[in-house]
């Protein structure tokens, strides 16, 4: 039997779509291997002095036995890497809209009481995400907002935006100790990160955001509209129930 077909529409935006950045597998694998690397001491740190909570309850059943415990033990610093990096989506999204909002002039922020209260606001130099296995609603926002962050600073060097297949998250899980690890948000000046950040740099193009542009030439551009030709599928014969 033949199926009948339908025309269904859909609108679109005039404005030119923003993409990912392509990344080869051979760069991305090397981008991978320097990521994991930096990584490292943050999850050997949360392996030794990070307890993974179990629960609520675990924590009210462990609560007296801590009180009992010495208040003089505390526990080592964290690497210094920690404060250079965010991890989740929700964080980096955040940050990346900060950034957008609150950007700053370079000239400003010159004395040493501003230093240690700017290095936490630190525009991000590479995100990372595994973008494989998750839906676009989740991240496709992220290549817009890194190409707006990075015009809010145009003395510094653009943001790279790095897609990492599904089998990569299981890697950087890894690394930092943690169960799940879908984004990572590396910010400027971060320890040990030069060769990362260059080997980036120089692998992973930069944004290009071109419906920013034509929306400044304030011209009028009509709707896109998408046709698409799909069949009606067959409905099912409800079974009635005999009544007795």
């Amino acid at each position: 039997m033949e199926k009948k077909k339908r025309i269904v529409y859909q609108l679109d935006t005039p404005y030119s779509a923003v993409s990912w950045p392509g990344v080869t597998p051979e760069n991305q694998e090397t981008i991978l291997e320097l990521l994991c690397t930096l990584l490292a001491p943050l999850g050997q740190y949360r392996s030794v002095h990070v307890q993974v909570s179990k629960g609520k309850r675990e924590k009210k059943r462990k609560r007296k036995a801590e009180t009992t415990q010495s208040e003089d033990q505390s526990l080592p610093p964290a690497p210094e890497l920690r404060s250079h990096i965010d991890v989740g989506l929700t964080a980096v999204t955040r940050h990346l809209q900060e950034m957008s909002s609150q950007a700053r002039d370079s000239s400003i922020m010159e004395t040493e009481d501003d230093l240690s209260h700017e290095r936490a606001s630190y525009p991000y130099s590479v995100i990372f995400v595994a973008r494989s296995g998750q839906p676009n609603a989740l991240n496709g926002h992220l290549p817009q907002m890194v190409a707006v962050a990075s015009k809010s600073y145009p003395g510094r060097t653009p943001i790279r935006l790095v897609g990492l297949s599904k089998s990569c998250e299981d890697r950087l899980s890894e690394s930092l100790h943690i169960p799940r690890v879908s984004c990572i948000g590396l910010r400027e000046e971060a320890p040990n990160s030069k060769a990362l950040v260059e080997f980036t740099r120089q692998h992973v193009p930069i944004i290009e955001i071109r419906w920013l542009e034509e929306a400044k030439q304030a011209e009028h551009r009509e709707t896109n509209i998408n046709t698409i030709e799909t069949t009606i599928g067959t409905k099912k014969q409800r079974k009635h129930k005999q009544i007795i």
